[in-house]
């Protein structure tokens, strides 16, 4: 993307935020998840509270939209500018006990819950409420993170996050790689829990019919 163009979307983000502040919502805080697909690891949520008079000027944008590196400097840059930044995760337990949608939520909930500055709306990134907070502190937004900055931003330190621990993980489960796909289900992941089975990492809701085709196929 150049310069130009990252401006632009950048501009493009808080100008969202900024009608939905317009509205009386002083407090807006954004809110998304990393690691829904992958067969391994927790899922892991953020939520960010930017500060409109500190705009980020590097590019921000979608985590999927950019590079690792450029995620990098983001996140670092959002832990210096922004008025508040929570993490919080779902464990591999949970997400196999009530489902990874519901682990998301709930992930995304003790987030919301560790922030200690005001806040009246959360914007929450796809298309389910949270159930455990008032639907007038609420808005969905499906794509979210392509959309308002402060979703942009969660997404952004969600996917560091994540992306830290499962390389942390690999260091315990070398056999597994984690340090290269994260826990997303490619094919080389496949192929390693063909060889080696399962870690006390992997979603076994997510993994024990892959094992099942994987072994009848060969």
């Amino acid at each position: 993307m150049s310069s130009v163009k990252s401006e632009s979307a950048t501009s493009d983000l808080y100008a969202f935020d900024a009608t939905i502040r317009s509205g009386g919502m002083f407090g807006i805080v954004g809110l998304d998840e990393a690691g829904r697909g992958p067969l391994a690891g927790p899922v892991v949520a953020a939520a960010v509270q930017l500060d409109p008079d500190l705009p980020l000027v590097d590019g921000l944008n979608d985590s999927k939209k950019i590079s690792a590196a450029h995620r990098e400097r983001l996140f670092d840059e959002i832990q210096q500018k922004a008025t508040a930044v929570t993490v919080a995760e779902a464990s591999i337990e949970e997400i196999d006990r009530i489902n990874i949608l519901q682990a998301s939520l709930r992930a995304m909930f003790r987030a919301l819950q560790e922030l200690t500055c005001e806040w009246n709306m959360a914007l929450v990134d796809g298309n389910q409420y949270i159930r455990e907070i008032s639907g007038k502190q609420q808005m969905t937004v499906i794509g979210g993170d392509g959309l308002s900055a402060s979703i942009a931003a969660a997404s952004i330190v969600a996917k560091v996050t994540r992306d830290r621990t499962m390389k942390n993980y690999h260091k315990q489960f070398p056999q597994w790689e984690f340090d290269r796909h994260k826990g997303y289900p490619t094919k080389r992941h496949k192929e390693l829990i063909l060889a080696h089975g399962l870690c006390p990492i992997h979603r076994k809701s997510f993994c024990e019919r892959l094992v099942l085709q994987m072994s009848l196929a060969i």
